[in-house]
Formats: structure tokens, C-alpha cells, sequence
């Protein structure tokens, strides 16, 4: 047996090229069977993301354009109330005014006949104390006289 002494750290020599081909070969298989399907299932996570990611935009683009048409419609719907609310003021104000002239028209009715039986009344009246004046009077002058006058 003898003692090879090298001094070297690397020895060049038909290992350390069977050892770079293993390795080559190594890295040929590692590469195939675990980096390539991990950067694919990286690459298709990323695009799976992106996707999401439009679909956020998309949503959110749809969300902002369905708020926009509701602001528009709600905009519309109060312009038609407020429009709907105002007629129907304007038609209440005009059915008032017109009962309040049939009721002021009634009233002069309900006036002019009240001051007509008035009229009637007073007449009934005055005749009334005309016949029992011209009573009293000569029930008076009898009195005064102390005879009976002739009528």
C-alpha cells in the first residue's frame, strides 16, 4: 500500500468528470421534474390572479355604471314627483277657489232670500203696528175725550 500525497485541494482527473455529467444531469432532471412545473403553476397563480384582478375592474366599472343609471333614475323619479306634486297643488288650489265662489255665490243666495223675507217680515210688521197704532190712537183719544169716536 502506498501513500499518495497530494497537496492539492482539486484533482483533475476522470471523476470529477463523471462527477460534472451527474451533476449536469442532475440539474437536467431537477430542472424537468420540479423548477418547470413550479414556475408553470407560478405563472398560471399570476394569470389566475390577473384574471380575478380584471374581473374586480370589471365589477367595479359595472357596480360605478349601475350607481350612475339608480342617481339618474332617482334624479328623474323626484323631478316626475315633484312636477306630479305641484299639479295636483295647482288642481287642489283651483277646486278650492271654485267652492270657494260656489259657497260665496250660495251665501249671497242664502242672503238676498233671507233679506227678502226680512223685507216681507218688516212689511208684515209695519202694517201690524200701523193697524194696532191707529187701535191705540183711537183707544187713546177715547180715553182722553171720554166719549167713543166714530170710525
Amino acid at each position: 500500500m502506498q501513500i499518495v500525497s497530494n497537496v492539492a485541494l482539486i484533482s483533475i482527473n476522470e471523476t470529477m468528470v463523471v462527477q460534472l455529467i451527474s451533476f449536469l444531469i442532475f440539474l437536467f432532471v431537477i430542472n424537468r421534474v420540479m423548477f418547470r412545473p413550479l414556475r408553470e403553476s407560478m405563472h398560471e397563480r399570476e394569470r389566475y390572479v390577473e384574471g380575478i384582478r380584471l374581473d374586480i375592474r370589471d365589477a367595479e366599472k359595472k357596480l360605478e355604471t349601475i350607481i350612475e343609471q339608480t342617481r339618474d333614475e332617482d334624479a328623474a323619479v323626484r323631478k316626475v314627483g315633484l312636477q306630479m306634486t305641484a299639479e295636483l297643488e295647482k288642481r287642489g288650489n283651483e277646486e278650492a277657489g271654485e267652492i270657494i265662489a260656489a259657497a260665496r255665490q250660495e251665501i249671497v243666495q242664502i242672503g238676498g232670500k233671507a233679506r227678502q223675507d226680512i223685507d216681507v217680515r218688516i212689511a208684515e210688521a209695519r202694517k201690524t203696528i200701523v193697524a194696532e197704532a191707529d187701535k191705540l190712537s183711537v183707544n187713546i183719544m177715547e180715553k182722553v175725550l171720554d166719549r167713543r169716536l166714530a170710525s
